[in-house]
């Protein structure tokens, strides 16, 4: 009788010590493997496509940007694409939308989308009869989302996004938009650090499925033939890549679990740039628990800013986690705006979106997930050549603010969820 009453919970103590056993050897099977491996397995669960044979080309200036774009725009032989958050009217917009409508004349397609609020957003917008005249030029020019009254109802979602895409062929990303301060810096912040990418290979087609959807949302026009879509070259560097899209109402939280995915994974190192630094929950947590498992954590933020407030709570963020146990500096070079995350020397993403509420919970993003040692690598480098022009914060720095500094960014880091 009591052997009847006792073989059920001998049945689930046993049950029990098998889940801990299995997840004891789980535990184990995942501190064999590289972080680059887990976070592909869980990027791929999370329906991420990745693909081989990609060429991957870093444009770490403004300067090094517009000079790749303008040679591949004058080689276009069949379309170019655009989508950005905003065209300064400037005149290194003006020159490319002229050098795009000599490619009208010639026979090229040519489409170009912005963003509105990203447009009223920048101190030289487009007007609507400068709209009207690059319109008049031959280029299909598309204004995303108009602001209208009650304006209210149009802050987000936004498209902030940064892709070209010519002849199916070549594709461009990352964090810079179309204007001359990418060159020549301003008065406020001085010079503007960003970088892009020149990519060919498969992924090219994966950024223009995005551009044409986008296409579609605005102009109901759809771009589905196969001369929008041509057979992929696959490029000798064979570099493995993802495109990580964020697409408000279908893919909300891409780019939350992108970050979250690294930096879980992460053994070694993280190394991390990015201008508006409030992160969410999510990757705040993620940070934390990091730091507390002895990664080496490094973030590189930026001395100077072109809005207000969301600096202060950058610092605040910062500093919280500096005196966890985080490496901090701060740039003294200009305006850091590059997006960027190294984890253990192995793999990176680079793309458009900020780690602010803004971006991982309500605009249109793209990132990169690109797992190749040799671009980490350089873009380790290009961290290390920037310390040169940066500050080491230590735990006393914040100490040394006065109250109102602090109480700043005390007050704006409440604000983070709308930041």
């Amino acid at each position: 009788m009591v052997a009847m009453f006792l073989a059920p919970l001998v049945a689930d103590a046993q049950s029990v010590q098998s889940d801990i056993y299995q997840r004891k050897l789980a535990r184990m099977e995942r501190l064999k493997q590289r972080s680059d491996s887990l976070v592909a397995t869980e990027m791929r669960a999370e329906g991420i496509e990745f693909t081989d044979g990609n060429s991957i080309h870093l444009l770490k200036s403004g300067h090094d940007k517009f000079e790749d774009l303008f040679k591949a725009v004058g080689e276009a032989k069949s379309f170019i694409h655009l989508e950005y958050f905003n065209f300064r009217n400037d005149s290194i917009a003006n020159l490319l939308f002229d050098v795009l409508a000599e490619k009208v004349r010639q026979g090229v397609e040519v489409r170009a989308m912005y963003d509105a609020f990203g447009n009223l957003s920048n101190n030289q917008p487009i007007s609507k009869s400068r709209h009207d005249s690059i319109a008049n030029l031959g280029i299909k020019l598309v204004k995303f989302d108009p602001v209208r009254f009650p304006w209210v109802n149009h802050i987000i979602p936004r498209d902030h996004r940064k892709i070209v895409v010519i002849d199916g062929r070549i594709a461009y990303t990352g964090g810079m938009n179309v204007a001359d301060y990418y060159i020549t810096g301003t008065p406020v912040v001085g010079a503007w650090r960003d970088m892009h990418m020149h990519i060919e290979g498969p992924a090219v087609n994966q950024l223009h499925e995005i551009f044409c959807a986008m296409w579609y949302k605005a102009t109901d026009e759809l771009l589905y033939e196969d001369k929008y879509f041509p057979e992929p070259i696959r490029q000798k560097e064979n570099m493995c890549m993802a495109v990580v899209d964020r697409c408000p109402n279908y893919s909300n939280k891409s780019i939350r679990k992108l970050y979250t995915s690294m930096i879980n994974n992460a053994k070694h190192k993280i190394v991390l740039i990015n201008p508006y630094f409030v992160p969410t929950h999510s990757v705040r947590s993620a940070l934390k628990h990091a730091i507390d498992r002895g990664i080496d954590v490094q973030i590189m933020l930026s001395s100077r800013s072109d809005i207000p407030l969301t600096p202060d709570a950058s610092y605040y963020v910062a500093n919280n986690l500096m005196k966890r146990g985080a490496k901090l500096y701060l740039y003294e070079g200009g305006f850091h705006h590059t997006k960027a995350m190294m984890v253990d020397s192995l793999f990176c993403t680079v793309g458009s979106s900020n780690l602010d509420s803004r971006s991982l919970r309500c605009d249109y993003e793209v990132n990169t997930l690109i797992m190749n040692q040799d671009i980490t690598r350089e873009l380790l480098d290009m961290f290390n050549e920037d310390m040169k022009n940066s500050t080491e914060l230590h735990p006393g720095w914040w100490r040394k603010r006065k109250f109102m500094q602090k109480f700043k960014g005390w007050f704006a880091n409440l604000l983070t969820p709308v930041l």
